[in-house]
């Protein structure tokens, strides 16, 4: 039984979301119950960690600074240069 449903949203993000829905030539409404669904059905996901992905897990030790975005954009930078 569909229900009818008033938010209360930014006027950019509307505008936005419906030309995402018109991209994906669905409604707004579908779009957002779908989301919605979704989030509300992946109380735990039912992918399991292979043997081999437990092995390698805690192998490596990271400072608690460390930043993986930095050190990948410097090892690009050197890669390119």
């Amino acid at each position: 039984m569909d229900t009818k449903l008033t938010l209360k949203l930014n006027k950019d993000v509307i505008e936005k979301a419906k030309e995402y829905a018109k991209s994906k030539k669905t409604s707004l409404s579908d779009l957002i119950e779908n989301y919605l669904q979704k989030l509300t059905n992946d109380k735990k996901s039912n992918k399991t960690i292979t043997p081999l992905v437990k092995s390698l897990s805690g192998v490596i030790s990271l400072p608690k600074d460390y930043n993986d975005k930095k050190d990948y954009t410097d090892y690009l930078t050197n890669k390119y240069k």
